[in-house]
């Protein structure tokens, strides 16, 4: 049976969702085998959060120099095992940091890649969704092994328990990978709501809010909910660039998302539609997003939203 690497995907020192995702698309392909990349002494904690999805083995490999050296180290190490190990496919996530290392790989094994897929096949056959949502294109890597970075969201991950067998091993990491040395980092604050992309509800706002999120923070907050923007919002300056939605900014998939006062240009859309449920709150009828919503609100957000609060609250407390 084939096998298959993902780069496991951590946040606050505990295995994301994606990584699940990424766990499901690779089973189509072969046994799963989880990478975990960590510092010397960190690879058990990291690798006992691997516990969902069809995983078969967690390989560890650790090495203070993925502080010290970043990117190029865990690019380093991962070709090498690629190298070694020859499986018919790696998956990554698809975010600043997954797609900077899969490149690297992809340099480093000679091998072919592809970005950005929203689905894999069982013969490594990835789904892109182009030109902003609007184009599906299907596209196989044909040399050397193929690197493919999904997006976060995008497949429906097995979440049931996993018990994988957790190895240690040892990996490469080459000079060249050490020319560059990280003096300091400092993590993202982080609030009191959900992640964005690991939210199951999600309210946006975006140019109908005039540079005002009260309302939608509110309304969020009484559904337990993570707050997003618009590239609108974001580029005004209203809200930061790290709670876009979008095809330049995250892509979420929660179980419900709320639009308000956005318009639902295609940009937007790349990001949010394969959410289950969408209700937008706009007060111009013929806005592009209403035709995809399941329940739309035809009313401006600062009459809907302070309403719908006090309706939450009310049946909560």
């Amino acid at each position: 049976m084939s096998t298959v690497f993902i780069l496991a995907d951590f946040s606050s020192d505990k295995a994301t969702k994606t990584t699940a995702e990424l766990a499901t698309a690779g089973a189509r392909i072969g046994a799963v085998t989880a990478v975990v990349l960590a510092g010397s002494g960190k690879g058990a904690a990291l690798a006992a959060t691997v516990n969902q999805g069809p995983i078969a083995t967690v390989l560890v490999i650790e090495s203070d120099d993925f502080a010290s050296h970043g990117v190029a180290a865990s690019a380093d190490a991962l070709a090498s095992l690629v190298k070694e190990k020859s499986p018919a496919a790696v998956l990554i996530a698809s975010h600043a940091f997954g797609k900077e290392v899969a490149a690297r790989v992809a340099v480093l094994t000679e091998s072919g890649i592809i970005t950005d897929a929203v689905d894999v096949a069982a013969d490594c056959t990835a789904t892109q969704l182009v030109f902003g949502g609007s184009t599906t294109v299907h596209s196989k890597v044909s040399h050397g092994v193929a690197i493919i970075t999904v997006r976060p969201n995008s497949v429906e991950a097995d979440f049931s328990a996993s018990t994988p067998a957790i190895t240690n091993g040892t990996a490469t990491i080459g000079n060249d990978a050490k020319k560059a040395t990280i003096s300091s980092s400092q993590p993202p604050v982080k609030g009191g709501r959900p992640e964005l992309t690991e939210a199951n509800v999600v309210v946006s706002g975006g140019r109908g809010t005039d540079g005002n999120f009260a309302p939608v923070e509110a309304f969020a907050d009484s559904l337990g909910a993570a707050v997003g923007a618009s590239r609108a919002a974001t580029d005004a300056g209203w809200y930061p660039h790290s709670h876009q939605v979008g095809q330049t900014g995250k892509t979420v998939s929660p179980q419900l998302y709320v639009a308000c006062g956005i318009s639902g240009a295609i940009q937007h859309r790349a990001g949010m539609q394969t959410s289950k449920t969408i209700v937008v709150v706009n007060k111009d009828p013929e806005a592009p997003l209403f035709d995809i919503a399941d329940f739309g609100v035809i009313g401006d957000l600062f009459n809907v939203l302070p309403k719908a609060t006090e309706g939450i609250t009310a049946r909560t407390n």
